[in-house]
């Protein structure tokens, strides 16, 4: 079966060490990458600014390396793409499909 490019990704949030999850899916991500001679990524997802330190972000990519994942390029991090996502914001906002929401987070998983 032949496979068209694909990019996987690989998208801990730093708020500690990387455990047998997510060296799980890491590893997944980079396989799929490769059986598609596609490539993957690493998105760092740290916007959670209560829980995400920056040290955890340099113990995952030791960890990453230490495990062989190879990621493809730069690394992105979510927290410097903000004015990315409110430019879209502003978009799904003009064309009126952006409505507000008033739930806790706890209302939202019941």
């Amino acid at each position: 079966m032949q496979f068209e490019k694909e990019i996987t990704r690989f998208a801990p949030s730093p708020t500690g060490r990387i455990h047998l999850g997510h060296a799980l899916s890491a590893l997944f991500s980079q396989e799929e990458a490769e059986k598609r001679n596609g490539k993957v990524l690493l998105r760092i997802e740290n916007i959670d600014k209560a829980r995400c330190k920056t040290e955890y972000e340099a113990y995952i990519k030791e960890d990453l390396h230490w495990l062989g994942f190879d990621w493809n390029g730069a690394v992105r991090r979510q927290s410097d793409h903000m004015e990315d996502y409110q430019i879209a914001l502003q978009k799904l906002k003009e064309i009126g499909v952006l409505y507000p929401c008033f739930c806790s987070r706890g209302e939202i998983l019941k």
